[in-house]
């Protein structure tokens, strides 16, 4: 029908190599946010420090052409548009020394530490979306379990860089339940893949 706008279909898809570029331009030359290139749960927060920028970059990069997935990313148009870090939970060093996001047993669980949207595409909905495709995703690998550590919110509005793990009102959506609260701003949900 003329003058009808339609909506913008999103696809999903691995981060793999013939994809860095996508996620190099998505990420900019910040690295999302302070040189970070998703490696802040990765390594230890010295190796963090100490890469920050250039070197978080070149980390991912070597990551992702050794093989590894380390997320999906999601298109419209395609563009890469957002961002989604999922692995199992032990490839994420920091994340396992946590005090406060300890294990919660001894399951093998997947876990998603990073959510990160193009300004273009924020308030619009995609985070969903990009949670169900890392579930499915987990799914494709033989995952049973899906972690995640949303940020609760003590007001009305958080800023990007607060809310990188994500609310747990995103995840209440996408079927997570919570499984602990350890800490005031910090909540512990998971899913369990059928």
């Amino acid at each position: 029908m003329a003058g009808q706008k339609t909506e913008t279909e999103i696809t999903y898809h691995p981060l793999t190599a013939d994809r860095w570029d996508d996620f190099e331009e998505l990420f900019g030359k910040r690295g999302a946010y302070g040189g970070c290139w998703c490696m802040w749960w990765r390594t230890t927060r010295k190796q963090f420090e100490g890469q920050q920028g250039e070197g978080n970059r070149q980390a991912m990069q070597t990551l992702v052409n050794s093989g590894q997935v380390p997320g999906i990313m999601a298109y419209a148009e395609a563009k890469a548009i957002a961002w989604c870090s999922v692995a199992p939970r032990g490839d994420y060093a920091s994340l396992n020394r946590s005090h406060v996001l300890k294990r919660l047993d001894d399951k093998p669980v997947w876990s998603i530490v990073c959510l990160f949207v193009d300004k273009s595409h924020r308030g619009k909905r995609v985070t969903i979306g990009l949670i169900q495709a890392a579930v499915e995703f987990v799914r494709s690998q033989g995952g049973k379990i899906i972690e995640a550590y949303p940020t609760q919110p003590k007001s009305d509005h958080l800023p990007p860089v607060s809310s990188f793990m994500g609310l747990p009102a995103m995840f209440e959506e996408a079927g997570f339940v919570v499984c602990a609260e350890p800490s005031p701003s910090k909540v512990i949900m998971r899913r369990v893949i059928s």
